[in-house]
Order: structure tokens, then C-alpha cells, then sequence
């Protein structure tokens, strides 16, 4: 059963169970109660065999929300970086192959979404990019680090540092998705993917997963720091601006502290 209402819908497919985000007034932005919720979902999932993440109407996920961050009190932001870890790590500690499902636009947070799950798949009409310094942040679970090994330091920095959108035909080039499919195939084909991991052995994929977190392991001290980072770093003038442009659809006017 899926519930049409719900933030986050899960549907249980066979061996298969894919949970798509459910906010579409907000292009799939996660908040606190989004995020625990999708964390929630793929912790209830090893009954399955693989588990799919994708959005609704022709959206993937925009990241976290920005609709408090104009007006930031410390205590939000540190339940939301919380919980969008808690999630990303939920993601990794499933034992069965996690597969994003890119129907749109994967930005910011949502593209950190694509680089936590084990594959990723897109529709060619999906963009890709990190949002973090265009809107006061900074994308330190998975951007700055992970998608370093992913596709390598560079071009991480790239995405990182200026925020550019990248076509699903480009993320293919630099290895941020697995493959590029017509729009209206999405769905058949990662259904097809997780029909091929089915095949395999479940508890030999589960060990092939937590062997290959190696790198994600390794990374969660960067994690923690950079979040510890974000936090000290609530209210300050280029979060409040950053915040505020995107809310109004301007370009933001950040100023250079000439005393750092």
C-alpha cells in the first residue's frame, strides 16, 4: 500500500522496495521529519533484497530545506544535520544495494543523496550539482569528501566550490551515476537492475557492501567535523543571505570578510 499523502511513500514491489520522496511544493527538500522518515524506511528494509530512493513529479530531491535558514536558530539546523546523517548513514549500513533512481533535478543535498546510495541510475532529462557555497553552506556529508573518491578530487571541488548543474549524460562521463535511460524508462530499468541483484547472493552482496564503505568509514570524522563547522556557523551573515536570495530568486551579494 502506498500512502498518497505521505511525505515519504513506500511501495514494496515483489523483492523490491522503493521509496519515493513526497514533496513536491519544495522540489523533495528534505526536512528533519523527511529525513528521519526515509531513514526509517531503509532501516525497515532487510526483508527486501535492494531498495530504490526516488521523487515525485519529475523531481529527485533539492537538498535540504531552506525555508527556516533566513531565520536559523541553532537548535533546528542541529536536529536537521542529525537526521540528513542519520539517513546518508542508513543508506550505508543497509545490507541490501540501495539504487537511486534520479528523476530530476538532484541538487545540493539530493546530490549528496546520489553519492550515499550504492548505485545510481538517471532519466536523461535529470541535473545534478551542489548547491552549498551559492546558499550559505557547505556540502560536508558526501560532497567534499566521498564524491572525491567517486569521481575523483578535482572534479568534487568543481561541483563542490561552484555550484555549476551537470546534465545526467555529463554525471555518467564523471561516474556519478551508473547509467542513462529515456525518462519514461527509469522505472523499468532499475527495476531491471534490482531483478539481475536479486540473482545474486544476499549475503555475499551484504558483504561486498560493508567491505566497500571502506571509504565512507574513513570519511566520517570529516563528517563530524564539518558539521561541528556548519553548526558554529548558524546566523552568520552569509548563511542568513544565502538563505534569502534563494528564497527570492536573486542572485546572493555576499561580502568578503576583510578581517579573515
Amino acid at each position: 500500500m502506498v500512502d498518497g499523502d505521505a511525505e515519504v511513500q513506500i511501495e514494496d514491489r515483489g523483492e523490491t522496495r522503493w521509496i519515493r520522496l513526497n514533496a513536491p511544493q519544495r522540489r523533495n527538500a528534505f526536512d528533519q521529519k523527511m529525513a528521519e522518515s526515509i531513514a526509517d524506511a531503509v532501516e525497515d528494509s532487510s526483508g527486501k533484497r535492494t531498495v530504490v530512493i526516488t521523487g515525485v513529479e519529475r523531481s529527485f530531491c533539492a537538498g535540504g530545506s531552506l525555508a527556516t535558514l533566513s531565520t536559523p536558530t541553532t537548535a533546528q539546523l542541529r536536529v536537521l544535520y542529525r537526521a540528513s546523517g542519520r539517513m546518508f548513514d542508513a543508506i550505508r549500513a543497509c545490507p541490501r544495494p540501495v539504487i537511486a533512481a534520479v528523476n530530476g533535478a538532484a541538487a545540493g543535498g539530493g546530490n549528496e543523496l546520489v553519492v550515499a546510495c550504492d548505485l545510481a541510475i538517471a532519466g536523461r532529462s535529470a541535473t545534478f550539482g551542489q548547491t552549498g557555497p551559492k546558499v550559505g553552506s557547505a556540502p560536508v556529508t558526501g560532497g567534499t569528501n566521498v564524491m572525491a573518491i567517486q569521481i575523483g578530487e578535482k572534479r568534487a571541488k568543481e561541483l563542490s566550490f561552484l555550484c555549476r548543474r551537470y546534465t545526467a549524460e555529463q554525471a555518467l562521463e564523471l561516474g556519478l551515476v551508473n547509467a542513462v535511460v529515456d525518462d519514461d524508462d527509469l522505472e523499468a530499468e532499475v527495476q531491471r537492475w534490482c531483478d539481475e541483484l536479486h540473482e545474486k547472493s544476499p549475503r555475499y552482496l551484504e558483504i561486498a557492501k560493508v567491505s566497500s564503505n571502506v571509504w565512507w568509514n574513513a570519511s566520517r570524522d570529516s563528517f563530524s567535523t564539518g558539521i561541528g563547522m556548519l553548526v558554529q556557523a548558524i546566523g552568520s551573515e552569509d548563511m542568513i543571505e544565502g538563505a534569502t536570495a534563494f528564497l527570492e530568486k536573486r542572485k546572493p551579494r555576499f561580502q568578503l570578510d576583510e578581517d579573515a
